[in-house]
């Protein structure tokens, strides 16, 4: 298990990517900083992160044909470093990186990620570049043999007393800069090579020693997924967060597959190590895509990925454009009942599932509370129903609290049962 407590319950927070691709700038980030701080931390929001290519000189100026510019052009500094494009981050022209930008999401009272692709930049290596603090060069760290499948940026690092020295440098900057969050991609699953899927084992351990060199609490996420099952006790030694899937979007069929993913990783959730079932696709998303768009999920499907991520225990992020949440999409989002369920001290539990109809509960030992979900997997309206022994061989006659509706019922003859809207859900917390 990680022995930091960099995360004590699953963090929350915004990040760019569902909106804005690699396309995201300064005053776009400052915006929905404003929105959480004014309208969503009182609710445990509070991380702001910046997902991919920030450090990409016209990103996006391609989508027709690239998401991402075939050896783009990037901003770097003299030690392989990559800095923010100070055109999208003015703040940054100075050269003190993204200093000023975490300086004042902090003042907000929030904190302040970014995404980073595992590795060295490839342009660095082929023009032998510095390591900071060495005589050594990034071509003589890069590893030219491991690449991403998807991202032509970066090169993997060689394990070695100067790989390690790179890592230190890059941390020790990020610890300057005041970042709290690092979202590290192609690491988790690298999912080029088939046959070794956890190639980038040793750069997972290399960045988790260089964050507790830094002297900085910076939660660490592993992406892509599917994480592996079979590596579960690495990513809870090395890291907060590791995503269970691939890119998640706004698609009935990879909700319902989440139930399975869930089932799969329950055990492995704890204090500070959390399995991620990905973003929250809700809102406005995809404009960067070209395709924005209001979710293309229901309410009731919304309620239903809600339900699962809380009551599971999955970190929290949100995909849209903060500034354009309707009253409903915020309200989703800041339901305290149901954001209570998402403690690492709240264990999940899948008790039944089927084609048609997934359970689940949850118990809180340290405050006794006991919650219990039925999803309705099913494409038309079904009753779905649970025996109270089978929650937790409970009492014959119990009362609830359903955490959407608010309603509170005395529940006879030792059964929940109700009718739910097609892909919908009903939560409970039950009280004897």
């Amino acid at each position: 298990m990680n022995k930091n407590k960099f995360a004590p319950v699953p963090p929350m927070g915004w990040n760019s990517y569902d909106y804005y691709d690699t396309t995201v700038n300064e005053e776009q980030v400052r915006e929905n900083a404003n929105y959480m701080a004014e309208h969503m931390r009182e609710y445990g929001w509070e991380y702001i992160v910046v997902d991919i290519e920030w450090y990409s000189h016209k990103p996006g100026t391609m989508r027709d044909q690239f998401q991402y510019i075939p050896f783009g052009d990037v901003e770097m500094d003299a030690y392989s470093r990559l800095q923010p494009d100070p055109e999208r981050f003015p703040s940054s022209g100075d050269g003190s990186g993204f200093k000023k930008l975490a300086d004042e999401i902090h003042n907000m009272g929030l904190k302040f990620g970014i995404h980073i692709m595992r590795g060295i930049p490839r342009i660095a290596a082929h023009l032998h570049r510095r390591i900071w603090g060495t005589d050594v060069t990034a071509d003589m760290v890069a590893d030219p043999s491991s690449i991403c499948k998807w991202n032509p940026d970066m090169y993997g690092v060689r394990n070695t007393k100067e790989g390690q020295l790179y890592y230190d440098s890059l941390f020790q900057m990020y610890a300057e800069w005041g970042v709290d969050f690092v979202k590290c991609d192609d690491i988790c699953n690298t999912n080029l090579y088939t046959d070794n899927p956890y190639s980038a084992r040793h750069e997972i351990e290399m960045i988790a020693k260089a964050i507790q060199k830094c002297g900085r609490p910076i939660v660490l996420s592993l992406s892509p997924g599917p994480a592996l099952i079979e590596k579960a006790w690495h990513y809870e030694k090395y890291a907060n967060m590791w995503r269970i899937t691939d890119d998640f979007w706004d698609n009935w069929e990879l909700l319902k597959d989440m139930f399975q993913r869930c089932e799969l990783w329950e055990n492995q959730v704890s204090q500070g190590c959390y399995p991620d079932c990905d973003m929250l696709p809700l809102g406005y998303v995809g404009k960067a895509f070209g395709d924005e768009r209001k979710t293309n999920f229901t309410y009731e499907e919304q309620k239903t990925m809600m339900t699962l991520w809380c009551v599971f225990g999955s970190p929290l992020m949100i995909g849209a454009e903060l500034t354009k949440l309707d009253e409903m999409t915020r309200s989703l989002l800041t339901n305290r009942d149901i954001l209570n369920m998402l403690t690492p001290k709240c264990r999940p539990h899948q008790i039944r599932k089927s084609e048609n109809e997934a359970i689940w509960t949850a118990y809180n030992a340290e405050t006794s509370e006991r919650y219990v979900a039925l999803f309705n997997l099913a494409d038309e309206e079904k009753k779905l129903e649970v025996s109270l022994e089978e929650i937790d061989d409970l009492p014959e006659k119990v009362n609830t609290f359903e955490l959407w509706t608010k309603e509170r019922e005395q529940r006879r003859g030792g059964k929940i049962e109700e009718m739910i809207l097609a892909h919908g859900c009903r939560v409970y917390q039950i009280q004897d």
